[in-house]
């Protein structure tokens, strides 16, 4: 009987040793696994001079005031595939004077075309996998015609009403500067553009019906989200102020609720896309973030 209980104890205890050397196995093989080797490239895509600061507000929060804004475009590259977020202002502007709308609210320009600074880095229109926009007001579409064969991930609201009649007739959009792109992934919600969460869209509406930002987890820089239009500026962020020509405003809050628990929640650098001072911390290119 005693011999029987101690073989009993022997063979429980080589497979407890065995289960530990598994776990630990495991363990290392986890702590071993190398994030995808993703670059971030950063594009001047327009300047904006906001005349008027009080659009961005409700109320009289920035009365008198004026604000220089940067509005650049992005190049994602994943050993997938190469994916466009953003294409900046219409290119309509190159080689003109800047543009002051007839209410004078904004001024706006272009220096350069897409096409030519995708060149810096080696890539031409057709290199484009797919193509995003945090939302589709016409200075993020302007260049987004050249990408035909790209296919565009949206937001199923936001193509929606990219394709009625209303748009038309809504001077914050520009139809025809996207009107070439036909191979549409409609989106319910957040996406995993290469299936290992390594490049995320995140649904995040109410400036627009679809806007959304971009999660990154670059290999250098760690959890980078890209706002889109959430916040326009950082005291827009600091004060969780929401533009009065939001197309939703109880949803941009909630939105903006919830982007501030992921970005928290990851521990991830935010990038303000019209801010300046976040556009001047971005690396030029062809360096990736640091």
């Amino acid at each position: 009987m005693k011999n029987t209980i101690l073989l009993i104890l022997v063979v429980f205890a080589v497979i407890s040793c065995k289960e530990a050397v598994k776990k630990e196995i495991e363990v290392v093989q986890e702590e071993t696994i190398t994030k995808p080797a993703i670059a971030l490239y950063t594009f001047d895509g327009g300047a904006i001079s906001a005349n008027n600061l009080n659009l961005f507000a409700q109320g009289d929060t920035y009365k008198g005031e004026s604000k220089q804004l940067s509005n650049p475009f992005y190049i994602i590259k994943h050993p997938d595939g190469i994916l466009l977020w953003d294409s900046g202002l219409p290119e309509g502007l190159i080689g003109q004077d800047p543009y002051t709308t007839p209410d004078g609210a904004f001024t706006i320009s272009r220096k350069d075309s897409i096409v030519n600074q995708l060149a810096t880095i080696g890539l031409k229109k057709e290199d484009i996998d797919y193509i995003a926009f945090s939302h589709i007001h016409f200075d993020h579409t302007g260049a987004a015609n050249h990408f035909a064969g790209a296919k565009w991930l949206v937001q199923k609201p936001e193509f929606d009403f990219a394709i009625s009649e209303e748009i038309k007739t809504n001077g914050f959009y520009a139809p025809d500067s996207f009107k070439a792109l036909t191979n549409v992934i409609a989106l319910s919600g957040d996406h995993d553009v290469f299936g290992d969460g390594s490049v995320i869209i995140k649904s995040m509406p109410g400036h627009t019906l679809g806007h959304q930002v971009l999660y990154l987890d670059l290999p250098e820089n760690g959890s980078t989200l890209l706002s889109g239009d959430l916040y326009h500026f950082q005291e827009n962020r600091d004060g969780k102020i929401v533009p009065g020509f939001n197309h939703d405003i109880p949803m941009s809050k909630t939105s903006i609720d919830a982007f501030e628990a992921f970005a928290k929640a990851k521990n991830a650098k935010v990038y303000i896309q019209h801010e300046q001072a976040d556009f001047d911390k971005m690396p030029v290119t062809p360096n990736t973030l640091n």
